[in-house]
């Protein structure tokens, strides 16, 4: 069996299946008695063994059997669970999780699992052998006895006709094993053998359930053929784990036919002998006809194409311009009002909840707090909020760095936070939403928030500020220290921080994604860790705008508005030349200086300044005029430019010019 085109489709539904068991397991944590739990754990078990097996790939299939044994002795209560059994049986999923990894890294899939193994077969042994039965022993056995297949008329006369050909329908029904592993590869090796011998018109369940293992022990197939029963018995009795093959003539009726044509509730009602698996194949239709799995890499080529056709749009629309040609306008603008729908479909095509990052904390909450002796309670809100893959894929990192730091530093122990007249178990909350063309995600808890002198005193130790500084700064901007490189509170270096390493990673990697992070801290309260991102990095709206002779992009989402100020208004403060904006002190920053353009003498008696921010901070960029607003496509400077300053990246505008776009933070800075 050809296993390779097979292989992302394993990889992804392992994944699923793994990430189901774990979320499962933390809900029997807190549920140990409700059975419905070890259920949903044990099927999502059973599925992963025998996908693992049909694919190949024995170890991984092997310790979920062994898994899957406990499982079964806990549902028939055997075995009661709590906290030992139920360490051994994540560390078992933390291994599957492995093997699965190095299966997609283009691996085998081994892994020495001897300890788990010895572990889960304890729990096992300790119960004396009692889970040693078969997990599937226990699911009953209603297809064993299953009726006659219907069909419907068009199959109704192409078994009639096959009759008048000389050839015989047969009705076969086959009964593995209760102790097969592999039953989608036996069903596979059975229709092997059948399309060998003739055609096979139905089966019951559908195919699509038969390779996704979703039936019990036995399938019934309508074959048509001119082997004999004795044949036909005989060749599929070969396939190792077969324990039963029934085969008889089909007979055609006109009770069988109006069981199937009939569509009236109260006929489907009265038929009995209808298989309840018609209905279920029907929904599974319906249900699988709205998804599709599509490679990532077909979204991003489509995205790239749909750049290219963005950039024409603007060349069309500025030829337009130029032309002033009235029918020509009027194609370019439903072009792009057209092209303006493509965009919101292809973005939110390449739009993924949040929860695919989320899911892993949960788990790593519970571990953490295991090793630091603390009680935590994770809530997370708003999984569903959706977010650019590409913000996705980098976003992770960052947030085991804040979960990891609330938990550790934040987050007080047991005995501490009782003497405080605080709750033991200590809260942690994991928040995202939308807010216009971002996504905030917050990072909160009820721990003892930032100790303000203690970071002033510790700044100013590591020179990262002067005494007098420290003393003129708001509390905001003292929390924000926490973030410089190196920067640690931590009296002790641990396993989980203290080195120094991470706050500053996770600033810089959320300002790379175009994002920024702010910190809110109350003593003895907590803290809250904002961050803001924007939703897609592909297509952003921009400010034209051009400094001497070139042109240049700020991104719309960190400007606040633009002006014109006569150089008369112009102060200076602190040896800088500053402007007054609505109260607020504000630093002019010269494009030409910063981007050392060819100057000219500039004789005029204003500046244009557009003025941007960043958090709290802001400046003022001097340009020479405003172009307008724009929708661009942000193209990579590459490795060789990816270090220049205060350059993001750049874009091709519509008359084929290239604009570099300004990284705004980097200016404020």
């Amino acid at each position: 069996m050809e296993t390779n085109q097979y292989l992302e489709v394993f990889i992804d539904e392992s994944k699923e299946h793994l990430q189901s068991i774990n979320d499962q397991l933390l809900h029997l944590e807190k549920n140990p008695q409700d059975l419905t739990i070890v259920n949903e754990i044990f099927r999502s078990a059973h599925t992963l063994k025998g996908m693992s097996a049909t694919m190949g790939y024995q170890d991984l299939s092997n310790l979920t059997h062994i898994m899957e044994n406990v499982l079964d002795a806990v549902r028939n209560e055997k075995v009661s669970v709590d906290e030992g059994i139920l360490d051994v049986v994540f560390d078992s999923v933390d291994d599957l999780e492995a093997m699965v990894i190095d299966i997609a890294e283009g691996g085998s899939g081994e892994r020495n699992v001897e300890r788990v193994v010895a572990l889960l077969k304890n729990i096992e042994n300790g119960e004396g052998g009692a889970a040693e039965a078969p997990a599937i022993a226990s699911i009953s056995k209603k297809t064993e006895t299953a009726s006659l297949l219907s069909i419907d008329e068009y199959t109704k006369a192409a078994l009639e006709q096959s009759s008048e050909l000389g050839k015989s329908n047969y009705q076969i029904e086959v009964t593995l094993r209760e102790d097969c592993l592999l039953k989608a590869a036996r069903v596979y090796m059975v229709f092997e053998i059948l399309e060998q011998s003739g055609d096979v018109i139905k089966s019951s369940p559908s195919v699509e359930a038969l390779e996704n293992e979703e039936f019990e022990t036995s399938f019934q197939v309508l074959l048509v053929t001119e082997d004999s029963p004795e044949d036909i018995e005989g060749q599929i009795k070969k396939v190792s784990e077969i324990e039963h093959v029934h085969v008889t003539v089909y007979q055609i009726s006109e009770e069988t036919k109006e069981e199937t044509d009939s569509k009236s509730p109260q006929k489907e009602r009265a038929g009995q002998e209808k298989p309840p698996v018609q209905n279920e194949e029907k929904e599974g239709k319906q249900v699988g006809s709205k998804t599709i799995r599509i490679n990532i890499d077909r979204l991003d080529a489509l995205m790239n194409l749909f750049e290219e056709l963005v950039i024409d749009r603007g060349r069309l629309e500025q030829i337009s311009d130029d032309l002033k040609h009235t029918e020509l306008r009027e194609t370019v603008e439903r072009m792009t009002r057209i092209s303006g729908d493509l965009q919101s479909i292809i973005l939110n095509m390449r739009m993924v909840p949040v929860e695919q990052v989320f899911n892993r904390f949960p788990r790593m909450v519970r571990q953490l707090s295991k090793d630091l002796n603390k009680k935590i309670d994770l809530s997370v809100v708003g999984a569903e909020t959706e977010l650019d893959r590409t913000v996705i894929d980098e976003i992770g990192d960052p947030l085991v760095h804040l979960i990891r730091n609330a938990i550790d530093h934040g987050i007080e122990g047991p005995v501490e936070r009782e003497a405080k007249g605080k709750p033991a178990t200590g809260k942690l909350e994991l928040k995202a939403y939308h807010s216009g063309n971002h996504v905030f995600i917050e990072i909160s808890d009820d721990g003892g928030g930032i100790n303000r002198d203690k970071v002033v005193q510790k700044a100013v130790s590591n020179r990262v500020v002067t005494e007098e500084q420290a003393a003129a700064m708001t509390d905001s901007q003292v929390f924000d220290l926490i973030m410089e490189s190196g920067f640690s509170t931590a009296d002790t270096i641990s396993d989980v921080s203290g080195r120094g390493v991470g706050l500053d990673v996770v600033k810089n990697t959320i300002e790379s994604l175009g994002g920024n992070i702010s910190v809110d801290s109350v003593p003895d309260e907590g803290s809250i860790f904002s961050i803001q991102l924007p939703l897609t990095l592909s297509i952003i709206s921009v400010m034209l705008v051009e400094v001497q002779k070139e042109k240049y992009a700020v991104p719309l989402s960190s400007i606040i508005e633009t002006a014109i100020v006569k150089k008369e208004e112009i102060m200076h403060a602190h040896n800088k030349k500053v402007i007054d904006f609505r109260g607020k002190v504000v630093p002019l920053v010269f494009l030409k200086d910063v981007l050392t353009v060819p100057q000219e003498l500039d004789e005029e008696e204003y500046y244009s300044v557009v003025i941007v921010r960043k958090g709290e901070k802001m400046a003022a960029l001097v340009v020479n005029s405003f172009i307008g607003q724009q929708e661009v496509v942000l193209k990579s400077l590459g490795d060789y430019l990816s270090g220049a300053f205060a350059i993001s990246g750049a874009t091709i505008l519509g008359d084929g010019q290239v604009a570099l776009i300004l990284d705004s933070n980097a200016l404020i800075k």
